[in-house]
């Protein structure tokens, strides 16, 4: 079975390239206190603004310049990956959790329940993501748990309406039909009959999931409403260097790339396992 799915995900060479870069900022995230050169909150009042080694001016003792307060933004950068993959992880795990339990019960049980289910889905799914989540912080208030929360709501109808779908599609089926016969509760046919069935394109868009989540984290913090100066989150980042755009560079591209590469790889990951989830899309 594993080697079935990699033979078919390698296929995909942007995929297997994301999910090397995926798995390099992993393991930074996780040694970034071994990594990291400097504190990601230590000040150097005589270091403001110092440029990368490359630049004139530049030291190695700060690879990448510092900020405007004299924190090294090399070491900013790793902790922050720790942040991000911490929120992706967090926000996918909810959104997960609660959409699919709510879309299995709008699939299987219909009438009622799917209706008023998928009405309030294509209420969220009517507002701008984005703005939905500003809304709900301003509500929960700023915060970084706060943000995820809003985030996994925002995200959770996709995992209903997917779920909702699969159930649909898998409850005529002969096994659930025989497992039915066979005395299984309407429980053990929701979870353990006709949801792991379902998993292929839940996985898809969990993946998918985990990106937009950064992407909308960076975009919290940037506007103040998401995780809170001094931690090292991205967004905060390119908040805080906002005003330095035209005399310090570095300040803001370096975070700005960091986002990139860090959701462009997640993408291209969520690319190759559509292609070797879906069977209509394997390649004989």
């Amino acid at each position: 079975m594993l080697a079935e799915f990699w033979h078919y995900f390698r296929q995909n060479r942007g995929a297997v390239i994301g999910l090397f870069i995926f798995t390099t900022i992993v393991i930074i995230a996780i040694l970034a206190p071994v990594l990291a050169p400097h504190s990601p909150s230590m000040q150097n009042r005589g270091a403001l603004l110092v440029p990368p080694v490359w630049e004139a001016g530049g030291t190695w003792q700060y690879v990448l310049g510092t900020d405007a307060i004299g924190r090294d933004i090399l070491s900013r950068l790793l902790y922050g990956a720790r942040f991000s993959l911490f929120i992706g992880l967090v926000v996918v795990t909810l959104s997960v959790t609660v959409g699919v339990t709510i879309g299995v019960f709008a699939g299987y049980f219909r009438g009622v329940i799917d209706v008023a289910v998928m009405r309030l889905m294509d209420v969220i799914l009517a507002f701008p993501s984005l703005l939905l989540a500003l809304v709900l912080v301003a509500i929960l208030g700023p915060g970084l748990m706060n943000a995820m929360i809003a985030i996994a709501l925002v995200l959770q109808p996709h995992f209903v309406r997917l779920t909702r779908a699969a159930v649909m599609s898998e409850k005529g089926r002969d096994y659930v039909t025989a497992a039915r016969v066979a005395g299984a509760g309407r429980f053990r046919l929701m979870f353990k009959t006709i949801l792991p069935n379902c998993t292929a394109p839940l996985i898809v868009q969990a993946t998918l999931s985990f990106s937009t989540a950064i992407l909308d984290a960076a975009a919290l913090g940037f506007l103040g409403m998401g995780a809170q100066p001094p931690t090292p989150e991205w967004g905060t980042m390119l908040a805080e260097a906002r005003e330095f755009i035209l005399r310090a560079w570095w300040v803001v591209t370096f975070p700005g790339l960091a986002i990139l590469i860090t959701v462009l790889a997640i993408n291209l990951v969520g690319d190759g396992l559509r292609d070797a989830l879906d069977p209509k899309l394997k390649r004989s």
